[in-house]
C-alpha cells in the first residue's frame, strides 16, 4: 500500500476545525483505492506559538517539512497579530521556499448552491484563475524612511522575472490545452509601464509556442466586471500576483461562497511538497463554535489527492461533494444553513 507522507499544519481559528474533516475524507477515501497516508501535526504552527516565543514557526520549520509529499493547510492569521506578520510568518516562506510558484483555484458552481450573480449556474460556470505566486508585486524590496515624520515614506517595488513568468504562462496554457483552449491573461498595460508590458510579451510569447490555445488579454479592472457580468465566459485565467490574489478571491463569491473555494500551491517540478489551503481564512468569528463549512478543507485535500497521482480518487470527493449539496438540504450557516461541521462531515463520509 502506497503510503503518503502529509504536514497537517491547522493554524488559526476554523482552521484547526477543518482539517479533522479533511483528514477523515482522505482516509476514507484512501481505503476505498487502496493506499494510506502517514501525517505529522504541527499543531503549534500558529499566531498563538507568535504571541508566546515571536514566530509562527521554528527557525527550521521548512527543513521539517521537506521530505514530506505534500502539505495541508487550514488557516493562518488572528486578532493580536497583524496579518503582515502571520503571512510573512508562515505562510509565504512555505510557498517561497519551496518553490511553490503556481497558486491554483479552481473556480465551479455546484448544483444546490445559489450564486449571488444572476446566471452564474451549475454547469456553466467552471473555470480557474491560475496565480503567480512567489514574485511580482508581492516582492520583498522596499522599505520605510522617516517614520513619524511629515515626510514619511513607504516603497514597495514590484519584481517580474522572465523565468518567473515564463514558467507560470507555460503552466496555463498547458492547463488551457488540457481543458477547453482557451486562456485569459490579466493586464493592465494602460497604467503600470513597465512590469505590465513585458507580461504582455511574455503572454505573446508563450501563446506563439501554445498554437492550440486561443488567447486574449484583459485589463484587470475590466476583467473583474466580466466576472461579474459573464463568468461563464472563462476557462483559464492567468495573473499576476496581486491581480491573481483579487481575481480568485472575487470568482470564489460569484461561485457562491469562498466556505467552498479550496486552492494549491504548486511545485510542478515536484523537487519540493505542494501546500493545499482553503481560501477562506481563519473566520475568528466563528472559530470555536463548530459551524464551520469544512468543503474548502476537502476540496483542497481533493486536489491534493490529484497531484499525489490519485485522479480517480479525487473525482470521488468532489463527486461526493457535488451530491451532497444537490441531493439534500444540509447546509452549514454560511450557506444558510444550520448544520454543524461534524455533521456535514459525517453526511459526506456517509456518500463516500
Amino acid at each position: 500500500m502506497t503510503d503518503h507522507r502529509i504536514a497537517l499544519i491547522p493554524g488559526d481559528g476554523i482552521g484547526t476545525e477543518v482539517l479533522p474533516p479533511a483528514r477523515q475524507v482522505l482516509d476514507a477515501v484512501g481505503r476505498r483505492h487502496g493506499f494510506g497516508f502517514s501525517y505529522t501535526s504541527y499543531d503549534d504552527w500558529s499566531c498563538e506559538r507568535y504571541l508566546r516565543e515571536g514566530a509562527m514557526m521554528p527557525e527550521d520549520g521548512l527543513d521539517q517539512l521537506r521530505d514530506k509529499d505534500a502539505i495541508l493547510l487550514g488557516a493562518v492569521g488572528y486578532p493580536g497579530v497583524p496579518d503582515h506578520v502571520s503571512l510573512w510568518g508562515l505562510l509565504i516562506p512555505i510557498r517561497r521556499g519551496f518553490r511553490q510558484y503556481v497558486n491554483l483555484r479552481p473556480i465551479r458552481v455546484f448544483e444546490g448552491i445559489d450564486s449571488p450573480v444572476r446566471g452564474a449556474t451549475a454547469g456553466a460556470v467552471d473555470f480557474v484563475v491560475v496565480r503567480e505566486n512567489v514574485e511580482g508585486e508581492y516582492s520583498e524590496i522596499g522599505g520605510r524612511l522617516n517614520r513619524g515624520f511629515p515626510e514619511e515614506m513607504a516603497v514597495q517595488e514590484a519584481v517580474f522575472t522572465r523565468a518567473g513568468v515564463t514558467r507560470l504562462l507555460d503552466y496555463a496554457f498547458d492547463l488551457a490545452e488540457r481543458r477547453g483552449g482557451r486562456l485569459t491573461s490579466a493586464t493592465k498595460s494602460n497604467g503600470i509601464v513597465h512590469t505590465m508590458p513585458f507580461w504582455d510579451e511574455l503572454v505573446a510569447e508563450r501563446g506563439a509556442a501554445h498554437p492550440r490555445v486561443v488567447w486574449e488579454q484583459e485589463h484587470v479592472d475590466a476583467l473583474a466586471a466580466k466576472f461579474v457580468l459573464d463568468p461563464a465566459r472563462f476557462d483559464v485565467v492567468v495573473a499576476s500576483n496581486l491581480f491573481g490574489d483579487i481575481l480568485s478571491d472575487l470568482a470564489a463569491a460569484v461561485a457562491g461562497s469562498v466556505g467552498v473555494a479550496p486552492a494549491a500551491n504548486l511545485n510542478p517540478e515536484r523537487t519540493h511538497p505542494s501546500m493545499f489551503e482553503p481560501v477562506h481564512g481563519s473566520a475568528p468569528d466563528i472559530a470555536g463554535r463548530g459551524i464551520a463549512n469544512p468543503l474548502g478543507a476537502i476540496s483542497s485535500a481533493a486536489m491534493m489527492l490529484d497531484h499525489l497521482g490519485h485522479p480517480e480518487a479525487a473525482r470521488d470527493v468532489t463527486d461526493a461533494i457535488a451530491a451532497i449539496l444537490a441531493g439534500t438540504d444540509l447546509r452549514t450557516p454560511d450557506l444558510g444553513g444550520t448544520a454543524s461541521t461534524a455533521e456535514f462531515t459525517d453526511k459526506l463520509l456517509e456518500l463516500l
